[in-house]
């Protein structure tokens, strides 16, 4: 990219918006060959954004991308840092290297996004699993779908762990450019209210935009739920095509006054334009008939519970608006298995259930607690924490939750991050407390801030026919303990446990044995 030719393109726009036009202090004519927002990652020939961050800010570390090669610095025009007159590097100061960055990323890479099908989907809970699903929905159809979720980013034959439930606006314009390249037609991607309160879609234009629900979460970093919503719904003016609207949810009905002609509404509780005419869920799976804009779908998927069924229409609204035939949905549905850390199940032969679930809010606490007790367990042993440094207010809201439909609560850490564990479960404690002196109840619960060992005390205190739910995690492969990840897994250290538990059945089953 050739930076005085962007900045000229870049102040035409200014001059059509009434904006101030920016200038380039240094030499014009220089080829950029990569764009940076981390002084670490600059390469020889890149130009280097230095943004302030919540954390830190990025003009301290100009003089470390200058020493790797950084060839141009974008810059607030308000700092004091003042380029000498025969610097080698180029300074292009602005009044608001955000805005200019959502500018300068997408033009860097040829407007990926234009040459894509952008298929969104926000709110709280069901994201990953409705986007897992519309991804099956269009590879079994035939077409080239990539997928950016909080479990990975993939597309092709190439997959990467997610850093982000939606990349950051540098990453998602590469991840835009590389599936452009791979011939990839359509994106599928969760799209969080911090990434569009933050700009990172800036510029992107979705053909289809998803509405799951709204409740309780991120309130340390949008204060209201009214502020919440609001971020939830700059997705859908955004959108160019169809909206698809869950119509059980109050935020959705609220999204749906505001809506226009081209709408699908989804629900179970109202009769939408998708809606089960019937359904069944087992531990095995849903068995369902959807009726649909195209007419009833036979519709049989390896995923459990209600939760789930409002994800499936939702998916089925974003296939039909695609053009895929009742076959190809019925087809694509069934094709999906299973999704990282969303209702696995840990099977090693055991005489119980256990789930490792990404539940972290006490509506998904809520709600899948509710498919378990469906399944009619001999008794459900729920073991879960709630992050630090997030959203306080939904802790003893998740200690309601569980204490109203489970036989045994484990409390314990999940990732703690700055904050003291013990503090953290003693606030899910309120919740289990609270519930129990309403109802006049004696709750059985344990605090256990240790996560390997309380994993371990559940799969050890469960008996033949009960559920183990291990929830809060779910595909994390890592937990945060102050500032340092520790490399942690539940469906890992469930299988361990159910091991060990295996190993010294048999070794009790052999000192009994006859010589």
């Amino acid at each position: 990219m050739n930076l005085g030719v962007w900045i000229d393109h870049f102040n035409e726009r200014q001059k059509k918006k009434n904006q101030a036009m920016i200038e380039l202090l240094g030499k014009k004519n220089i080829n950029i060959t990569d764009i940076a927002v981390d002084s670490k990652s600059v390469a020889p020939g890149a130009l280097f954004v230095a943004l302030k961050g919540t954390m830190k800010d990025g003009h301290d570390y100009i003089h470390d991308a200058i020493e790797r090669g950084a060839v141009a610095i974008l810059l607030d025009e308000k700092t004091d840092l003042i380029p000498q007159p025969e610097s080698s590097v180029a300074f292009i100061p602005v009044s608001n290297p955000k805005e200019a960055l959502q500018h300068l990323v997408p033009y860097f890479f040829d407007y990926p996004a234009n040459k894509l099908q952008l298929i969104g989907i926000t709110g709280t809970n069901g994201k990953t699993t409705t986007a897992y699903l519309i991804d099956s929905l269009l590879r079994q159809s035939g077409k080239k779908s990539g997928l950016l979720s909080t479990i990975a980013y993939r597309y092709g034959n190439q997959e990467s762990k997610a850093t982000h439930t939606t990349p950051g606006l540098l990453d998602l314009q590469r991840n835009f450019s590389e599936m452009q390249k791979h011939q990839v037609s359509h994106v599928v991607m969760e799209v969080s209210s911090h990434a569009l309160h933050q700009g990172r879609v800036a510029g992107c234009v979705f053909k289809t935009a998803i509405f799951t629900n709204l409740t309780q979460d991120h309130l340390d970093y949008h204060g209201t739920m009214a502020a919440y919503f609001s971020e939830k719904k700059a997705l859908f003016h955004q959108t160019e095509g169809k909206w698809i609207i869950n119509i059980d949810d109050p935020w959705g009905k609220q999204l749906q006054q505001i809506a226009p002609e081209k709408v699908w509404t989804y629900g179970i509780e109202h009769k939408a334009d998708l809606y089960p005419i019937q359904f069944s869920s087992t531990l095995h799976g849903i068995d369902m008939t959807a009726q649909t804009p195209i007419g009833a779908i036979e519709i049989h998927s390896a995923l459990s519970g209600r939760h789930n069924v409002y994800n499936i229409l939702a998916a089925i609204g974003a296939a039909i608006s695609e053009g895929l035939s009742k076959e190809d949905i019925a087809e694509g549905i069934s094709a999906l298995k299973i999704i990282p850390g969303r209702f696995e199940k840990i099977d090693l032969g055991q005489d119980f259930t256990v789930i490792v679930d990404y539940a972290h809010t006490a509506d998904a606490l809520e709600r899948l607690l509710q498919t378990l007790r469906h399944l009619n367990p001999t008794r459900i042993l729920t073991l879960f924490g709630c992050g630090g440094d997030r959203d306080r207010g939904k802790r003893p809201q998740m200690g309601l939750a569980a204490a109203a439909y489970s036989d045994k609560i484990i409390l314990t850490s999940d990732n703690p991050r700055s904050e003291e564990p013990l503090s953290i479960i003693q606030e899910i404690e309120a919740g289990i407390l609270s519930y129990s002196k309403t109802k006049e109840m004696s709750i059985e619960y344990e605090m256990l801030p240790d996560r390997r060992e309380a994993i371990q005390r559940m799969i050890h205190l469960a008996k033949p026919g009960d559920a183990v739910l291990i929830a809060g995690k779910g595909h994390e492969t890592d937990q945060q303990i102050g500032t340092t990840r520790f490399p942690f897994d539940d469906r890992e250290v469930a299988r361990q446990a159910l091991r060990s538990r295996q190993n010294t059945a048999r070794s009790v089953d052999t000192s009994g044995s006859e010589p």
